[in-house]
């Protein structure tokens, strides 16, 4: 069955444009020019996908970003002007899975759609382990020796990262690269926060830490000290 994308944009050249373009590749479109009409339609009928701007009257698309993201795990890519470090991290924060800043290529756009949905639907499920902690690729769900807990999009990126490279030092660079795509440089503290959550769950049983940090380089899944 072909996915269904929704495009959530009040610009209609754009809007036109997004349309004609994705149902030629294929794509079952449908369209929203405001955020509260995006928002409803993706709860009456949940896409596949939403391409979603960030300026739109009534509510921005951050706001529709952090709504859908309440009750959905729907991949969300985000379009907008603002091209500042500061903004891609709102927008990441926000929910948003991958950010594309106007004006852009169509073709980079399908590439960001195609690796969204890969990412979605996973083709074999798997269980990855280390220690007592282990990673349900299908469910999405993490575990800490019989104790389960859930994981945002992006906790589960970073996790499935760390299980598939244990005892590796993952530079900050590898990590901006493997899971948001993007290089903040030393200007964002989004890893940081990111690994708070993650060790905020595996240890929330007083369980012993197996995220370490290596300072001034990045961190590693190891045994505890």
């Amino acid at each position: 069955m072909r996915e269904r994308v929704l495009i959530i944009e009040d610009e209609e050249k754009i809007l036109d444009f997004l349309r004609r373009g994705l149902s030629y590749e294929g794509y079952r479109v449908e369209t929203a020019a405001d955020g509260t009409a995006g928002l409803n339609a993706a709860r009456e009928t949940p896409p596949d996908l939403v391409v979603l701007d960030w300026m739109l009257p009534g509510l921005d698309g951050l706001e529709v970003c952090k709504r859908l993201r309440a009750g959905s795990e729907v991949p969300i890519l985000m379009l907008t002007a603002k091209d500042a470090v500061s903004d891609r991290v709102q927008g990441l924060d926000a929910g948003a899975d991958d950010y594309l800043v106007k004006p852009f290529e169509f073709d980079e756009l399908l590439a960001r759609i195609r690796a969204l949905l890969r990412r979605a639907r996973p083709e074999g499920a798997e269980t990855l382990s280390f220690a007592d902690l282990r990673l349900d690729t299908g469910t999405h769900q993490g575990f800490r020796g019989e104790r389960a807990f859930e994981l945002t999009a992006k906790e589960y990126e970073l996790l499935e990262l760390f299980l598939r490279h244990p005892r590796q030092v993952l530079t900050r660079e590898v990590i901006f690269d493997r899971v948001w795509g993007y290089d903040f440089g030393g200007e964002s503290n989004i890893i940081e926060v990111y690994i708070r959550y993650l060790r905020q769950k595996t240890e929330e049983g007083g369980e012993p830490r197996l995220i370490h940090t290596v300072r001034g380089v990045g961190y590693v899944l190891r045994e505890p000290a």
